[in-house]
């Protein structure tokens, strides 16, 4: 029989698995609409001057959801270190790119007749071919889908390093600095590699370097504002294992993620 300590660990694990997993993928699939950020909040476009171009927050729709990743994968990294981060990282990328075959799969499959029938006009009237609209939202390209998981895979073993190093200097103490320190440690490589993979001899380099730029700052004010739900996560897990063995834990885990990989 296991003990309860260990029902409720392996719990926990499945429960912020479960989330991290989730969040991943569904970030992935809405990640082609780009949407602009300032006008989302009633704001004007930013027009910042990067490397001579201008540029806006246009980001994509992924980055809404983003935040509860970044939040899980610093939870992960705290209680079950870099074992428990790696198994769910390798694991999300899997099941991703599983997600991208069957997506491109079902592409090819021949649309009925009545199913285009049915769905060959907007609310305004304008006709479009739904099949076309299907297979241009879902049909990212290879080399954006390649950049994305190797930029997922690279920024998730950075981020449990930076991780365990920063708690090295600090202990226990200052959770914000190695939750935020990692985070922006990892999401700085993460916003170029998937740049660089994806639009290299595609886009000029210092533009691709603009629009990581512009990536950066954004992911770098989220990193910041989410401090407070991090202490709450926190805060609720040891609630639920009891502070004691929630520091034991946290504990093990630090000493089981010695290196990067």
């Amino acid at each position: 029989m296991k003990s309860t300590f260990e029902q409720k660990r392996n719990r926990l694990f499945l429960v912020l698995a479960g989330i991290f997993l989730t969040n991943a993928l569904v970030a992935e699939m809405i990640g082609v609409k780009i949407f602009s950020a300032e006008q989302t909040v009633g704001l004007s476009p930013a027009h910042l001057n990067i490397l001579g171009f201008t540029m806006d927050f246009n980001l994509t729709a992924g980055v809404i959801i983003w935040p509860v990743v970044f939040i899980t994968s610093d939870l992960i990294n705290e209680y079950f270190g870099k074992p428990g981060v790696k198994r769910i990282s390798f694991l999300t990328a899997a099941l991703i790119a599983y997600a991208f075959v069957v997506i491109f799969t079902t592409m090819s499959l021949p649309p009925a007749q009545w199913w285009l029938d049915a769905n060959n006009v907007d609310t305004k009237g304008n006709a479009f071919d739904m099949n076309f609209a299907f297979n241009k939202i879902f049909g990212q390209g290879q080399r954006i889908i390649i950049g994305s998981l190797a930029a997922f895979l690279i920024g998730q073993l950075l981020d449990v390093f930076l991780f365990h190093q920063l708690r090295k200097v600090t202990g226990k103490k200052y959770l914000w600095l190695r939750a935020t320190g990692s985070t922006l440690g990892s999401q700085l490589i993460d916003s170029f590699v998937v740049l660089f993979i994806a639009f290299y001899n595609v886009f000029p380099t210092k533009q691709i370097v603009a629009i990581g730029i512009t990536n950066y700052i954004y992911k770098f004010a989220i990193a910041i504002a989410l401090t407070p739900l991090l202490y709450l996560g926190h805060y609720l897990i040891d609630q639920y294992l009891g502070k004691d063995k929630a520091d034991s834990m946290a504990e093990q885990a630090a000493n089981k993620s010695e290196g990067f990989l």
